[in-house]
């Protein structure tokens, strides 16, 4: 059995944007991801997407079918509804 995740409210993720030294994480299929080591979201942005929010649209428009980018980031929880 798998061990319990930390569980994220969109209003919890929405602390994790990158900015007063808080890590940038993003959800993406109700899965949350760790950013912190991508120098491109440093800062907590990338190409005008905002960490600390549910990007499944917008990774799925731009990275259709691209599931093994996701798999090298740190999942550090999942996105409750």
């Amino acid at each position: 059995m798998e061990s319990c995740q930390k569980q994220f409210t969109k209003e919890e993720l929405a602390q994790y944007n990158g900015k007063n030294g808080n890590p940038p994480y993003i959800a993406v299929n109700g899965i949350v991801y760790d950013l912190s080591s991508i120098p491109i979201w440093e800062g907590g942005s990338h190409f005008g997407l905002e960490a600390g929010k549910d990007l499944t649209d917008e990774f799925n428009q731009c990275h259709y079918g691209r599931q093994d980018i996701l798999q090298k980031l740190p999942q550090v929880g999942v996105l409750s509804n």
